[in-house]
């Protein structure tokens, strides 16, 4: 990878990047559990199941398909529990109804963002949540003014782990992939990044821990929260935390 110096632009995923994953999400997936298993118990526990998600703890595992997936997979997953046929009603039901969760800030996202603009970066959004409720999150957080580019699994660049959406953003803003990072909680995060030709940064605010992000990683921090040190500091230094 180019170090910190040489960084044009950043890359954000949105859920367990920007917004604590677990304090969104939890509460989201059990009103999903609610609304599609119906009041029937043994549908319920297998839409949990399939969704990789505990009620009692509020946790996700590492491999559901909530961290990363886009929400039309979801949907299909959900579906081929529920049989439901119009899977694109379903998808759009999820769509609408994550516009409204609330987000929780993994730290002082705007004053994050100034300080990284304030470093000449251009910073983007790329997330395989819909651009519509993708876009009312940033609104709602103060940062949609912050962004030079968002995208959504739905905004005609495909999905992350491909690398076409990070591409996208080169496209929009004009920067090389390799002045760029890519940075999420995630593998399929990474995988993306890798592909695209840019810096990997994980971050430990979403389900994934050190151990599972590392290997896919150029560094991994412990949010957002420490890009400004990382970004200012000799990567050599043995006080940054490296994957």
């Amino acid at each position: 990878m180019r170090g910190p110096d040489a960084m044009r632009g950043l890359i954000f995923d949105k859920d367990g990047t920007l917004f604590d994953f677990v304090a969104t999400w939890a509460t989201f997936t059990r009103a999903v559990l609610i609304a599609e298993g119906g009041g029937d118990p043994h549908r319920t526990e297998a839409l949990a199941a399939i969704l990789g998600f505990d009620p009692a703890t509020g946790r996700f595992a590492s491999g559901s398909v909530m961290i990363a997936e886009p929400v039309d997979v979801i949907a299909r997953r959900i579906a081929a529990v529920t049989g439901a046929v119009d899977v694109a009603a379903l998808t759009a039901r999820l769509i609408a109804a994550s516009e409204d969760v609330p987000q929780h800030p993994v730290t002082n996202l705007a004053a994050l963002m100034d300080a990284l603009r304030a470093m000449g970066l251009t910073l983007g959004v790329v997330t395989n949540d819909g651009e519509a409720p993708a876009r009312r999150h940033l609104a709602d957080a103060g940062l949609s003014g912050h962004m030079a580019f968002v995208a959504g699994y739905d905004s005609g660049h495909g999905a992350k782990p491909a690398p076409d959406p990070l591409h996208a953003f080169c496209d929009a803003t004009g920067l090389d992939p390799d002045g760029c990072a890519m940075i999420g909680d995630s593998v399929h995060d990474m995988t993306a990044g890798r592909a695209a030709g840019m810096t990997c940064i994980g971050v430990l605010t979403g389900p994934a821990d050190r151990a599972t992000l590392a290997p896919h990683a150029d560094v991994v921090l412990d949010s957002i929260a420490d890009l400004p040190a990382w970004l200012t500091r000799d990567r050599t230094d043995p006080s940054v935390k490296h994957g």
